[in-house]
């Protein structure tokens, strides 16, 4: 397994929409492999693979915790079918904007269908942390980052201080 590195506000590669995956194969297993190595050395519970540059429709999570057995779990080709009225909030976070976080509301629950590692098509019915963390990531598969959820000031803070520091690493 190979750590990738991770795409950093303000590269535009964030904003591409990702393409659907035709194939399971073992190439993608691999970048499956990989990407949980990455989301868990960053560390962090959930990496879509535009995060790591690869502009696929494939996105992991893991949302054990600490002391806890690993739990990872790959949505290719993600698809939310439906959402719930009600909402809830919770502090996000990004890998790929290290160290900001922010209240977001979203749907409560969710259903997505999505394709495994086996080929096979599955349904989920999502609720609580795995509802917001599958809408995140599946947000990144569209282009979308979290802070699009937030007001605009805010965002357009976060956007400037990452261009900011991005400017001073070169």
């Amino acid at each position: 397994m190979t750590i990738k590195p991770l795409i950093i506000l303000p590269d535009p590669v964030l904003r591409q929409v990702s393409a659907p995956i035709e194939t399971v194969n073992d190439e993608l297993k691999t970048l499956a492999d990989d990407m949980l190595e990455t989301m868990y050395d960053a560390p962090g519970i959930g990496l879509a693979a535009i995060q790591v540059g690869i502009p696929k429709r494939m996105l992991v999570i893991d949302l054990s915790r600490e002391g806890e057995d690993k739990a990872p779990q790959v949505f290719i080709n993600p698809e939310i079918l439906a959402f719930s009225d009600d909402r809830s909030t919770y502090e996000e976070g990004c890998l790929s904007i290290p160290a900001y976080y922010a209240e977001v509301e979203r749907p409560a629950r969710i259903t997505v269908k999505h394709v495994g590692l086996d080929g096979k098509e599955h349904l989920v019915e999502a609720d609580g942390l795995l509802a917001t963390c599958l809408q995140h990531e599946i947000d990144h598969l569209n282009g979308v980052l979290f802070i699009d959820h937030i007001s605009r000031l805010k965002r357009e803070m976060v956007i400037k201080r990452f261009t900011k520091a991005a400017k001073a690493k070169i």
